[in-house]
């Protein structure tokens, strides 16, 4: 293997992308390479496979998915912002940081997507992979917090409601979620470090849409079993720890929802539930199918990511505005306000 100085070549321009001919022999899964390699100083992402004539079409679905996600989330920060009576509770805080999450995950991987659509070129220089995935885990992870403490959120709520004020203040809400963006920011970068420090000699076609780590690390020209244990303990625990904790959370809110005498307060109550519970399902479990199965080579790989990096953001503020009558009721107040304001004028 080369000294870790050899490979910090990256740095040149994107012009010598170009690979040695000899740079690289696979026989029998071993990586062989002489000294004349050069260094991968960018990649080409393949991204999702398509039909030509489907092009413009794909082109023009994924950009309104991207519009209406942005406009979608953007009109949950302005309601919470706005309503004295949801931005002033930590449930519509964490929403709000939710919504602005979602915002900023889109935007790193649709308009990246939509060029696969287009006549541009496909390169990507190295550092713009290192960002894509740092980004994309940090944003990721930092969600899988959020959702944590959303349950958690909506336990005190319901299992403890004349202790929820001084349990879950403003003042702690605060702190919880700073304390999600930290961990999901180290998360991020020991996932970027791990992936990045290894070498990469050619070839420096990734068979996806996006700079990830399992097709990343197929590129890599050293042995990547300790990196593959690592992200595989260290995403699953995460995952796993939150998906518990979550679930922990609902059972027992369900018990407690089940001693409510009266119907309508218990119908109150799993409605409250029920738009986070059905954002968690349509996360956890596409991101389970993905990293549990790191080595798989599977067509669906590509369609089930798509559908937790680009659709779940746009689904996100339609699962809230639908199921979540308080939400409704502010657009409402918003909406009313607005008109009074141009009635005047």
């Amino acid at each position: 293997m080369k000294p870790f100085s050899h490979h910090l070549l990256w740095i040149f321009p994107l012009s010598d992308f170009t690979t040695h001919p000899d740079t690289l022999q696979k026989d029998m899964g071993e990586t062989k390479n002489t000294s004349l390699d050069p260094v991968v100083t960018g990649f080409v992402l393949l991204g999702l496979p398509h039909p030509p004539s489907l092009r413009t079409l794909l082109f023009l679905v994924f950009f309104i998915i991207y519009i209406l996600t942005q406009l979608g989330n953007l009109l949950i920060l302005l309601t919470v912002w706005a309503d004295p009576k949801l931005h002033a509770r930590p449930m519509y805080i964490l929403l709000g940081v939710l919504s602005f999450l979602d915002m900023w995950l889109s935007s790193v991987i649709v308009p990246r997507l939509l060029l696969d659509f287009t006549p541009a070129s496909k390169a990507m220089p190295f550092g713009g992979c290192v960002a894509q995935l740092y980004f994309f885990h940090f944003l990721g992870s930092t969600q899988c917090f959020l959702y944590t403490l959303m349950a958690y959120d909506r336990y005190l709520a319901i299992c403890q409601p004349l202790r929820y004020p001084v349990l879950m203040n403003g003042r702690l809400c605060t702190i919880l979620v700073a304390g999600a963006w930290v961990a999901g920011s180290i998360h991020g970068s020991v996932q970027a470090t791990l992936t990045f420090r290894l070498p990469y000699c050619g070839p420096n076609q990734v068979d996806y849409f996006i700079c990830d780590i399992p097709a990343v690390l197929r590129l890599a020209c050293a042995d990547t079993t300790v990196n593959e244990l690592v992200t595989f303990v260290d995403i699953g625990v995460v995952a796993a720890s939150c998906f518990m904790l979550i679930l922990l959370s609902y059972a027992c809110i369900v018990r407690a929802i089940l001693k409510i005498r009266t119907a309508d307060g218990r119908r109150r109550a799993f409605s409250t539930c029920g738009s986070h519970l059905t954002v968690v399902t349509v996360y956890y479990v596409p991101c389970i199918f993905t990293y549990l199965r790191a080595g798989s080579k599977s067509p669906l790989d590509g369609a089930v990511a798509v559908f937790y990096t680009v659709v779940t953001p746009l689904l996100n503020p339609l699962i809230y505005t639908l199921r979540n009558q308080e939400v409704k009721s502010a657009l409402k107040r918003i909406t009313a306000g607005g008109k009074a304001t141009r009635e005047n004028k």
